[in-house]
């Protein structure tokens, strides 16, 4: 197994390890922490695919596991910002970002596996990867906000701030999901 397989295969093992922290408010800014496992495993991502094309050490393994632990990373994370678990819940309307995006990452996997089927690899684009960092960070700022309380019009400022982000990485999903429709329309002919 290449490094950037073990990368990945990380990445995987860090998800529970996220999750648990995050519910475990016994530990010291726990949010904090769990913000911090998440940006390491963001990170594995980033490096595995550098490493892998660098390197040329691209594998069948790696095409299959790299793009599940991402989506799985990202969906978990969403899913935990939705559970309020501490006084500080989102508004209900995160609820709508968070199911958007995921509907958008569980369309394009499955045109993704029909372009496939029919011989044509369809690569991440520009705005696929400049939403993916923008959710990151998102969800990072998010996270954060659980512990820390900086006051902005009654509302805490990293939150407005972790919304507005969230808002602008569902929008950047939308665009970056209808442009991947339209590029690779000759994968729905047929």
């Amino acid at each position: 197994m290449n490094l950037p397989n073990k990368l990945t295969i990380l990445r995987l093992v860090l998800i529970p390890v996220f999750v648990a922290v995050y519910y475990v408010q016994a530990i010291p800014y726990n949010f904090i922490i769990s913000a911090v496992i998440f940006v390491i495993a963001a990170l594995t991502d980033f490096l595995d695919g550098y490493i892998a094309r660098k390197y040329n050490l691209v594998t069948n393994l790696g095409k299959f596991l790299d793009p599940i632990a991402d989506k799985i990373l990202v969906s978990t994370a969403l899913i935990l910002l939705l559970v309020p678990n501490t006084t500080m819940a989102l508004p209900w309307w995160t609820g709508i970002l968070v199911a958007v995006i995921l509907a958008r990452e569980l369309l394009i996997s499955g045109f993704r596996l029909v372009a496939v089927d029919k011989g044509i690899v369809i690569a991440a684009d520009k705005i696929g990867k400049v939403k993916t960092f923008i959710q990151d960070v998102a969800i990072v700022v998010l996270i954060v906000c659980f512990d820390f309380d900086f006051m902005l019009f009654d509302l805490p400022f990293i939150r407005v701030l972790g919304l507005a982000l969230l808002v602008l990485a569902t929008l950047l999903t939308i665009i970056s999901g209808v442009s991947y429709l339209i590029k690779n329309k000759e994968v729905l002919k047929g």
